[in-house]
């Protein structure tokens, strides 16, 4: 999608407390990623798709003075009612006031890359919001990232002639793409890394797909949906599920830290 371009698909909306019900292991795989930003006490660091908190929230625990943001004001709220500092903003969009008072010592981001699909102008976003020396440390979904879930979701609205694929709200790069469009922004890249993580996720998957899904379930009437997820879990179930009825999907996550110089 190129820059300036109107996004066609219909948007993602968010339950904050859904979220926090079923998918806390999105936080749980995520600080691993917090030890890649190795905080130091006193820096000032944006959690960029913070979410309902959760990561944020242990951001200031390490001593930062962190402000979260995120597109999605059911998450900001979440974010807030934690007693943290939380603005809604989307992360293509970052506000130029962000960059007042020196930058951030950090950007940092957890699984939500992959929702902002112009990631060039979310490169020179962050690369503003930025003091020199400042890194930004993140993990999205990556080349591959749950393939077997996007297919099943494309092909059944295709059988309702519909077109899936224009719904299709994820941005999963390969290394070489994001780490090329990190540079082209002024970053230098010092770690880049693409792998899979079978991820387990005990909410089962038609909870996971009423979560991540909305885009896909925006194009049908409401009676319509729940006859959809079935097909589509149904689809995916021999590939994803055990035979105790445990779920593990097939995530690839793509994780780097660059830094502006």
């Amino acid at each position: 999608m190129g820059a300036g371009g109107a996004d066609p698909r219909p948007a993602q909306s968010w339950d904050a407390a859904r979220y926090a019900r079923d998918c806390g292991f999105v936080a749980d795989h995520g600080r691993a990623v917090l030890d890649w930003l190795d905080v130091q006490a006193g820096e000032r660091i944006l959690d960029l798709g913070c979410g309902d908190g959760t990561l944020t929230a242990e951001l200031a625990a390490r001593g930062a003075q962190v402000l979260g943001v995120d597109a999605d004001a059911s998450m900001v709220e979440a974010t807030r009612a934690r007693g943290l500092e939380a603005r809604q903003a989307s992360g293509e969009a970052l506000p130029l006031e962000l960059s007042y008072n020196g930058g951030f010592d950090a950007v940092f981001s957890n699984a939500a890359l992959h929702w902002m699909p112009d990631a060039d102008l979310v490169a020179a976003g962050v690369y503003r919001t930025l003091r020199p020396g400042g890194r930004f440390v993140a993990e999205m979904g990556g080349q591959g990232n749950v393939e077997a879930v996007r297919h099943a979701l494309i092909d059944g609205l295709d059988r309702r002639g519909l077109d899936g694929a224009a719904a299709d709200p994820w941005f999963f790069p390969s290394i070489g793409d994001y780490a090329s469009r990190l540079e082209q922004a002024g970053f230098r890249v010092e770690a880049c890394l693409l792998f899979p993580r079978p991820t387990p996720v005990a909410a089962g998957l038609r909870a996971w797909l009423e979560t991540f899904a909305g885009s896909f379930l925006a194009l049908l009437p409401e009676d319509e949906r729940g006859p959809y997820l079935d097909e589509v879990a149904a689809d995916l179930a021999p590939t994803c599920t055990a035979p105790d009825g445990s779920v593990t999907l097939d995530y690839v996550r793509l994780r780097f830290r660059a830094v502006k110089p």
